[in-house]
């Protein structure tokens, strides 16, 4: 009866160390992950969900929209925001693709409470061309 017990007691506090872990993962998310609305580029914006990627955060295109409201763009389901890593202080180094012209960028990202700074840029990061997007309620 006493070596079940024990078993019982070890049982329990593995058990409980898995749960603490999982607690403390979900706890400690990245901020940025979630639903962004993009700004209108070339007459249409987009709904962007950043989802972890391995290490990094990777955001793809959920839904799309234009002048007359939500449409089924062929992008829908393409990774716009690419192996986004986090720096620690609410900028992230990556990559960004975009859609109008079929290009991937060196991507940047900064995270301000509810909007995002997101940057494409090229020649080593010089030259930027940059977006804000706001978070999806």
């Amino acid at each position: 009866m006493k070596k079940l017990a024990m078993k019982d007691l070890a049982m329990r506090a593995v058990l409980g160390g898995a749960v603490a872990l999982g607690l403390a993962a979900a706890a400690s998310a990245d901020p940025v992950l979630g639903t962004w609305k993009t700004q209108p580029d070339d007459g249409s914006y987009a709904h962007v969900t950043m989802a972890p990627c391995g290490a990094a955060v990777c955001g793809k295109i959920s839904r799309t929209f234009n002048a007359e409201g939500e449409y089924k763009s062929p992008n829908i389901g393409k990774t716009l925001v690419i192996d986004m890593v986090a720096n620690g202080d609410g900028s992230y180094a990556g990559k960004v693709w975009r859609p109008s012209n079929d290009k991937i960028y060196i991507g940047k990202m900064d995270l301000a409470g509810s909007s995002l700074a997101l940057r494409g840029c090229v020649a080593g990061g010089l030259i930027c061309s940059k977006q804000t997007w706001t978070r999806v309620q």
